[in-house]
């Protein structure tokens, strides 16, 4: 049996996160960036690029993916252990690579690219051992870095996208109800976590039937394991007095929303609430200063002035928002959209980011814990508009 390289399998119906009009006006931007940079064909190889410019979210389990733009072709390469499913799930052409052969997922990008030609790559996701292969098997005549292009391209969002992203927070909020509702003394985190996880996956399959419901994730945590942002959920079981920090993570087709929270069980001592109200304070700063021409270092200063004055500065671990759309902790990162001191990038309508400024006090000073507030906000033409629901602070979060 003559064994192929690469093939086409195509079956079923296609089913998109947006209307084609919507991949089209993306494409149409790549291009004319590639036209005017002399780019022959973008080879996106990120989960979040192939996802932004086709509607298909891959699934890579050690295998490479990738998605192949022209100034006339959108097609994708997936591994056959998918199927169809990647053509369903994308716009454009899908080709699927065979592993009978070592390297077919380059000769199938080359069936489609050609040999010698200006290729653009990305060059914050593609590795030394990828990039050596790009090279060995295209032979490009040049290779041009198109990330920080596609990331700027990504910042800016569309109505489709922004009615996305609301939808997200709207269930986000669906996910922070169901954890306070959860909360009480000696339950445990998982436990509490579960419950506005699938609160959430709940609500994205009656607001998105056609959707796939994946990936969607709640980090609930308590006491000392609120130090950090990120920490993992664990077994400890909640106590009287506890610092409890409420995070949800709905994923709608590859779009990351959030919210976070501080609340406490049942009381709240007079230190934590000085330092709660603090952060309250700054969030509340920072949400104000969300507006068009406001630079994200600008914001970032005054924000550190205000916590400098409450002699609180040095208990902030990172910067102050970020921006939404495709992203993950999975993958991607729109880094030029960040509330951070070493970022000038000024805010535009259009934009989505998030105000959580969070303070960490360690364990033994009064106070001790993680207190952090996070909202999700579009920026519109004379400021911003705040589309996170669930209410912070201690009048609402005292719990339990």
């Amino acid at each position: 049996m003559e064994r192929p390289q690469h093939y086409r399998f195509h079956q079923g119906e296609k089913t998109l996160p947006f209307e084609d009009a919507e991949y089209e006006g993306r494409l149409a931007k790549l291009r004319a960036h590639m036209a005017g940079e002399g780019i022959d064909a973008c080879v996106l190889t990120s989960m979040h690029n192939v996802a932004y410019y086709s509607g298909f979210l891959y699934c890579s389990f050690g295998r490479p993916y990738a998605q192949v733009v022209t100034a006339t072709e959108t097609v994708t390469f997936s591994a056959g252990i998918d199927a169809a499913q990647p053509w369903r799930r994308g716009y454009g052409d899908n080709i699927t690579y065979t592993d009978w052969q070592r390297n077919n997922y380059w000769r199938a990008i080359l069936s489609v690219t050609g040999s010698g030609k200006v290729i653009g790559f990305e060059g914050d996701h593609l590795s030394i051992t990828q990039m050596a292969l790009l090279n060995e098997f295209l032979s490009p005549s040049a290779t041009k870095d198109i990330a920080p292009a596609t990331m700027r391209l990504r910042m800016h969002k569309s109505e489709a996208e922004i009615a996305l992203i609301r939808a997200g927070a709207n269930t986000a909020d669906v996910g922070g109800y169901a954890i306070r509702d959860a909360i009480r003394v000696g339950a445990r985190e998982v436990d509490i976590a579960m419950a506005g996880r699938d609160a959430m996956e709940l609500e994205i399959a009656r607001r998105f039937p056609d959707s796939e419901i994946r990936d969607s994730w709640v980090w609930f945590q308590s006491g000392i394991n609120t130090d950090g942002a990120h920490n993992p959920v664990t077994t400890r079981k909640l106590e009287c007095g506890d610092i409890l920090s409420l995070n949800t993570f709905p994923m709608i087709s590859g779009y990351y929303t959030a919210l976070e929270r501080t609340l406490f069980v049942e009381e709240v001592d007079d230190a934590s609430l000085k330092i709660w109200e603090a952060n309250v304070g700054a969030h509340e700063l920072g949400i104000s200063l969300l507006k068009p021409g406001a630079t994200c270092a600008e914001i970032t200063h005054k924000i550190n002035g205000f916590f400098a004055d409450r002699d609180l500065l040095q208990y902030r671990t990172f910067g102050y928002g970020h921006s939404f759309g495709v992203l993950s902790h999975y993958y991607g990162r729109e880094a030029g959209l960040e509330l951070r001191e070493d970022i000038d990038t000024v805010l535009e309508p259009g934009m989505v980011i998030s105000m959580e400024p969070m303070l960490t006090i360690p364990e033994g000073q009064p106070g001790a814990g993680g207190y952090r507030e996070h909202d999700i906000l579009v920026i519109t033409e004379d400021g911003n508009e705040n589309i996170t629901g669930f209410p912070y602070g201690p009048e609402h979060n005292v719990v339990g």
